[in-house]
């Protein structure tokens, strides 16, 4: 077994190798403060059929037991995974997979297990350093370690690893990750954050980061182990360069062809067209033929841009792609827009409903309710495939949080807007940045919808081709820049700031003056695109949509809310019933009513209000008759309150029967005269309207 160890950020940071799952290729127990994961990592061995691609898979789990919890259900452990694991998986993968060779296609797995939960400390930071760790001390030909740190901004200041709890406070979040020539990954969201505060913040985060590499580079020197890497199928001697002799000038004249769909035909055309060629002579060199072809289509797209400037679909390097926009698209929902920049298109439609459809969410850190929602979905002919629909991908499902991310910080409080809001967006339509055309889709249909969200949002894709000391970022890329590209960093804000960010890379690092520079383009870009959707809708409308439904909130004294209620629920049962509405009471007195109509949901909150109102002495009120005795009548003057007119209080003269003035049902204006020490009310006729 062996250990080392790093005082970091006020608590110790602790790698130790060798003591637990031994059979693994390799593992890795790590711990900062109290939080524990263990990371292994393993690959199987090459078959006949391997593919030309890295089959990794990257799956992080929180079994209940590491926070000191059993699972709900009525099994009692734990299923598929939650949102939270599979987006954290998505973080480990992310910094790691660009650093495996080209050529290693051994199928790959890291399994990253929560142990214990320590809620000061970061899981997801530390999965990322242990499976950096346990992939460099493995057989697998992995051999460039990668730190991560938390970096939040709290009251002008920067904060490493901030606590859990401390997350709700910061102006800026950030989950950052990279190797000694720069950062890797970026994940995170901001309050409307300045790019100079970013930047800052990725500083710091690349200085903590090297700290890390320092750690694991001390195991690494003390732990050496054998690389081992599968030898790729040998290509046929000359096929390659036959290949290239043969496309040359058809290479830049696919290339040339500005849309998607009749490139990507003319890109399989020249496939087959050299299949057929060569098929007797080489019968199983489709694979080979398209790797070839793409290393040329890469190689030829970076240097007309690095050269000429130019772009494949004949754009300027800082040119967005023609931009449309409608709202108000689809007339049953409650909003809806349709975004549509180049060939990728979102529709996204905003549905309101009450407090009943809040997400409950039961985290290792306790349960939480959501009451903004935004899901993504990429069906298959948005990129003309066929596929099966099934349960949404760890892409979409990453995508969605995102989008999620960038719009919470202008949605209106719970307490001013107290609605459950969904989003979706229908990708209709993809070539490159499908989850930024989400963001801005997003953002009109809530205008649309009516709800009040403080500013419009807006999002854009910056890549990035670099050869050396040379490189040309790109603005709103299309799928082919990503694809070919090295960068793929997404920018979303409002005119005033930056609300979420997700970069990453195809090359093992990045320099901060780069990463400026680009955030510097996507300021520019956020700015217009918000132009083109302001002529469209600038600020929500408004009224919310007749279709929704209403819900008001307010309070009432909490030694009134059982009156509100009344004996095993009678009062406000009556009130849902003659009212058609949902009503919910905390027992901080907060009360929540949702209806379909503004005028029942209106009805119902003054029926409560005036149960908990309190009774006046010398005040007037209308009420009805509901008993009469021989001694008087009782009158309800308020839901749930009722007062006695004695028969001497009936009129100006003698009255011998209750009967000769009142009847039940009878509608009369009462004053109240007094209410004795036993709470009892004593009224005053003073009017009898009409009977009931």
């Amino acid at each position: 077994m062996y250990a080392v160890r790093l005082a970091w950020a006020g608590a110790d940071l602790v790698l130790e190798k060798g003591k637990v799952a031994r059979q693994a290729d390799s593992s890795i127990l790590a711990r900062y403060g109290d939080t524990v994961v263990l990371a292994a990592a393993t690959r199987k061995s090459p078959t006949e059929n391997q593919v030309n691609f890295l089959p990794l898979t990257v799956d992080y789990r929180e079994p209940t037991y590491s926070a000191g919890k059993i699972p709900g259900g009525f099994f009692k452990r734990e299923g598929r995974p939650r949102e939270k694991e599979i987006l954290t998986s998505r973080l480990i993968d992310r910094p790691l997979r660009p650093l495996f060779p080209k050529e290693y296609h051994d199928e790959t797995q890291i399994v990253c297990f929560l142990l214990s939960l320590d809620p000061r400390h970061d899981s997801e930071v530390l999965s990322i350093i242990a499976s950096s760790a346990a992939l460099c001390l493995s057989s697998m030909p992995f051999s460039t370690p990668v730190g991560a740190v938390r970096i939040g901004w709290h009251k002008g200041k920067v904060v490493i690893n901030p606590p859990t709890a401390q997350f709700d406070e910061l102006d800026l979040n950030l989950v950052v990750a990279g190797t000694r020539s720069g950062i890797m990954m970026i994940e995170g969201e901001g309050r409307e954050v300045k790019r100079e505060i970013l930047l800052e913040a990725l500083k710091v985060a690349q200085n903590e980061i090297v700290k890390i590499i320092d750690l694991e580079e001390e195991m690494i020197s003390a732990c050496p182990v054998e690389k081992r890497i599968s030898e790729p199928p040998p290509i046929p001697p000359d096929l390659g360069s036959r290949i290239r002799e043969k496309v040359g000038s058809k290479i830049k004249g696919f290339l040339r062809i500005k849309e998607k769909k009749p490139r990507e035909e003319a890109f399989q055309a020249l496939i087959q067209e050299l299949v057929d060629q060569f098929k007797e002579e080489f019968p199983e060199c489709e694979g080979i033929i398209e790797d070839v072809l793409n290393d040329e289509a890469r190689r030829e797209m970076r240097q007309m841009i690095l050269t000429e400037k130019q772009r494949i679909d004949g754009r300027s390097l800082d040119e967005i792609r023609p931009i449309s926009c409608e709202v108000g698209v689809l007339p049953r929902t409650h909003g809806s827009a349709l975004f549509t920049r180049g060939e990728t298109q979102a529709l996204v439609v905003t549905t309101i409903g009450t407090f009943d459809d809040e997400q409950i969410i039961d985290d290792l850190e306790g349960e939480a309710s959501k009451h903004f929602m935004l899901h993504y979905n990429f069906p298959p002919f948005s990129t003309g495939e066929v596929k099966f629909l099934r349960a949404p991908s760890r892409r979409e499902i990453g995508h969605g949080a995102l989008a999620e991310r960038s719009l919470l910080p202008v949605m209106p409080e719970k307490e001013k807007f107290p609605y459950t809001i969904r989003v979706v967006s229908d990708i209709l339509e993809s070539n490159g940045s499908s989850s930024m055309a989400s963001v801005c889709g997003a953002s009109l249909s809530l205008m649309d919808a009516g709800v009040p969200i403080k500013k419009a949002v807006a999002g854009i894709s910056i890549g990035l081709i670099k050869e050396g000391g040379e490189y040309s970022l790109l603005t709103d890329i299309i799928g082919a820049e990503d694809h070919y590209g090295d960068m793929d960093f997404k920018i979303a804000g409002t005119r005033d700031g930056i609300t979420a960010v997700q970069l990453d890379l195809k090359i093992p690092g990045i320099d901060l003056d780069i990463l400026g520079e680009a955030l510097g383009k996507a300021d520019e870009a956020r700015k217009k695109i918000l132009d083109i959707m302001d002529q469209t809708i600038a600020r929500p409308r408004s009224e919310l949509s007749s279709l929704a439904p209403r819900v008001v909130l307010f309070t009432i004294p909490r030694d009134k809310i059982s009156e509100v209620i009344g004996p095993g629920g009678k009062i406000v049962r009556k009130i849902i019933d003659d009212t058609g509405v949902t009503i919910d009471i905390d027992d901080d007195g907060r009360v929540r009513i949702a209806g379909s109509s503004t005028e029942s949901v209106e009805r119902a909150q003054q029926l409560i209000q005036s149960i908990a109102a309190e009774v006046e002495v010398g005040r007037s009120y209308i009420g009805k008759v509901t008993r009469i005795t021989n001694f008087g009548a009782f009158v309800e003057f308020l839901p749930g309150k009722e007062g006695l007119i004695h028969i001497s209080k009936m009129g100006h003269g003698r009255v011998r029967r209750v009967e000769d003035v009142l009847q039940v049902g009878d509608e009369v204006v009462v004053k109240v005269i007094e209410i004795d020490r036993l709470g009892r009310i004593n009224l005053a006729l003073r009017e009898v309207g009409g009977r009931g």
